[in-house]
């Protein structure tokens, strides 16, 4: 067997979720994959040209052997409506390369609605699946929102298996497939430091509340202003790229450039509490945040506003909801005094590995 993936992010960037579910692939089935990298969908922005995409570096940017890697070329005019037509004319040596590629038997796995996608489904008579990691159409606004959710709604009825990454994407999506599978998130289990011992602040330390990220459109400024106002004795550190124009901040938080994956896993472990301050949105209703994971799997307790999948685990140990409106000063201070012992985070990491995730899941038998 072997494996198509249409990804919608480049191989050459931190390791997500595409990355995980294709070393997944390989490892249970021994079959290659070949990976289709993203094109632009929509016209450049300005924060596209001044802010350009982190990338991993290191041995996760290396091809491995058993995936062999394409690039489409494309006008960036997909929203429109004769863009089909003009992007159609560069696309004909991949469709030659994906049928030499395909043999007798493969998988052809989508990661993000695409018109290449539509053209391969249409030509392919293979077990597909739609992998929904985000709710695209929230991304866009306008013709570019309805043209999303159109492209959308033909590959969740051209391919056999819908994965959605949250309850709120299986909540959205169910009403307009089969076969739709709850596939959450979660974390490299393998590839973790290893389980750090509890640490105790020294007399002259102060504590790090640390966020690890991209900051876009969905940070909540004014949650971290706050947070940063109630405790100036606390240490505010937000790792990560960032794609908008950030307010004058409190002394006591610090931005600071994005990190290849595994210095910022590295950087997690120098926290106290992970934070994930998320605005409660049409966009961020439907994610579950990968870097609660990561948090979790280190050790640390999460302070996140209540947002998408977060927002059910008010209940979950070492989860601490926040908002602007409530006594933060008091849930600041007990996610500091919080701890967890090396057990309970080999047994977090145990159920909340990508192995298990997709193995739950039974997408390629």
């Amino acid at each position: 067997m072997r494996l198509i993936y249409l990804s919608p992010v480049p191989w050459h960037s931190f390791s997500q979720r595409p990355h995980e579910l294709v070393r997944y692939f390989h490892a249970r089935t021994g079959g290659k994959v070949l990976w289709v990298e993203p094109y632009p969908g929509r016209f450049p922005t300005l924060s596209d040209l001044l802010t350009p995409r982190p990338t991993s570096g290191g041995k996760e940017c290396d091809i491995p052997a058993w995936l062999t890697m394409i690039q489409p070329r494309a006008l960036p005019i997909e929203p429109l409506p004769f863009s089909t037509t003009i992007n159609r004319l560069f696309w004909g040596e991949i469709e030659s390369d994906v049928d030499r590629f395909a043999g007798d038997s493969a998988v052809l796995g989508i990661g993000k609605p695409t018109t290449l996608a539509l053209q391969l489904l249409q030509k392919k008579d293979c077990a597909s699946f739609y992998d929904a990691m985000d709710n695209y159409p929230a991304f866009y606004r306008g013709w570019s929102r309805l043209a999303m959710m159109n492209r959308e709604r033909k590959v969740i009825k051209s391919v056999s298996t819908v994965l959605a990454s949250s309850s709120g994407l299986e909540d959205r999506l169910r009403p307009q497939a089969g076969d739709v599978r709850l596939v959450m998130n979660a974390c490299a289990a393998d590839r973790l430091p290893p389980i750090p011992t509890s640490a105790v602040l020294g007399g002259g330390q102060r504590p790090v509340i640390g966020y690890v990220g991209t900051i876009g459109s969905w940070f909540d400024w004014e949650l971290v202003i706050a947070l940063a106002k109630s405790s100036p004795k606390i240490e505010f550190r937000l790792i990560g790229p960032v794609y908008v124009r950030p307010p004058a901040l409190p002394h006591n938080v610090r931005l600071e450039q994005a990190l290849p994956h595994t210095e910022a896993l590295h950087a997690m472990t120098q926290f106290n509490v992970g934070l994930i301050p998320f605005m409660r949105n049409a966009l961020t209703a439907c994610v579950d945040p990968i870097k609660y994971y990561e948090y979790r799997a280190l050790g640390l307790p999460v302070l996140s506003s209540a947002f998408g999948e977060m927002a059910q685990r008010r209940r979950c140990d070492g989860v601490y909801l926040i908002n602007r409106h409530g006594n933060m000063t008091k849930l600041l201070s007990q996610a500091l005094a919080s701890s967890t012992t090396a057990e309970n985070t080999a047994h977090f990491r145990m159920n909340n590995s990508w192995e298990s995730r997709f193995d739950r899941a039974g997408i390629f038998g």
